[in-house]
């Protein structure tokens, strides 16, 4: 397959445990922890073992796991979201995560168990969109992006991107109806029909395919809370691979500038301006190129090409309308 991750030789295997954690109860969770820490940490004291939750993320339940007052030695156990498999091919997911730790791109994957897994916790901060702007942050991340692209994992093959295949798998999901009368009429009068909806995603794929942009295997979920900055060691990690796969390069760094408008609260007028996409881009390009032994000259005509190509990808130059909607020629690249 085109789009198959390969998994260096020599990567250390990942044990797969017979446990199951409940998180809707405390005491389950907690008594499906300890189970998992029998194995990963047989030499802690059960009794002393402090559970934290995390409440950042979306869909998955973070557990991390720890002795003592300091937070030294860490244990984070994810917790899968209810039916997320519809949405998340959990095999590759973990052929992700070990890709990306092989590369030192990733934590150290502990296991996984019947319902999720456990890594290593990674010291740092968890950025918000402020910290995204900051240019001394924002090239850190364009830097870790660029060492993540130029990772070869493809054993040979030519990749293609997984993108459609996968819009196509979220769109089988999508449902005709809702029992609940107001919810129906709401979702029928303000979401567009699935076939308008197939026939833009059509229109989006001849556009987008088009755009030459090269195919890498790509973090596809970059927003905020998915980067640790470390200010002591003056790095930045990506963590949740959920989404990781081959895709298109200008999809991954146009998906982030989108995430700069935040989850909850999104405001788009946050969205990098060219000025700063520029900055941004160049960092990027510079990185790419010595991961790739090209050298880190970059012309102005590259970061022009990535500007336009990732803002396509954006949706920031197009216009979506009914029917056989056009690339808006006026458009302002960049422009919020």
């Amino acid at each position: 397959m085109a789009n198959y991750i390969h998994v260096p030789p020599g990567s250390p295997e990942v044990p797969k445990l017979d446990v199951t954690v409940q998180d809707q109860e405390e005491q389950r969770c907690r008594d499906g922890a300890l189970s998992l820490l029998q194995h990963l940490r047989p030499h802690w004291d059960p009794r002393e073992v402090t559970l934290q939750l995390f409440t950042d993320g979306i869909t998955n339940k973070l557990i991390a796991c720890y002795v003592g007052d300091t937070m030294d030695d860490v244990v984070l156990v994810r917790i899968y979201g209810n039916k997320t498999e519809l949405l998340v091919d959990r095999d590759e997911e973990v052929k992700s995560f070990r890709v990306l730790q092989a590369h030192g791109c990733a934590p150290q994957l502990y296991c996984t168990f019947n319902n999720g897994l456990c890594y290593e916790f990674i010291q740092g901060e968890a950025l918000d969109p402020q910290h995204v702007c900051n240019p001394a942050i924002f090239r850190l991340i364009a830097r870790q992006l660029a060492k993540i692209h130029a990772i070869h994992a493809h054993n040979g093959w030519i990749p293609k991107s997984n993108l459609w295949l996968k819009m196509g798998k979220y769109f089988s999901l999508i449902p005709t109806g809702f029992a609940d009368e107001d919810i129906n009429k709401r979702f029928l009068s303000e979401i567009p029909s699935p076939q308008l909806l197939q026939e833009e995603m059509t229109w989006m794929k001849e556009i987008l395919s088009s755009l030459g942009s090269p195919v890498v295997l790509c973090h596809n979920d970059l927003l905020c809370k998915n980067i640790i900055y470390n200010e002591k060691q003056g790095d930045v990690q990506f963590i949740d691979y959920e989404y990781s796969g081959y895709n298109y390069l200008a999809y991954d760094i146009g998906n982030h500038f989108n995430e700069f408008a935040g989850v909850s609260d999104v405001d788009y007028s946050l969205y990098p301006d060219r000025e700063l996409q520029g900055q941004w881009l160049r960092s990027y390009l510079e990185a790419y190129k010595e991961y790739k032994g090209f050298g880190s000259d970059v012309t102005e005509k590259e970061v022009e090409t990535l500007f336009i190509q990732v803002n396509q990808f954006a949706l920031k130059q197009l216009c979506l309308g009914q029917g056989d909607p056009p690339v808006c020629p006026d458009a302002s690249v960049g422009a919020s």
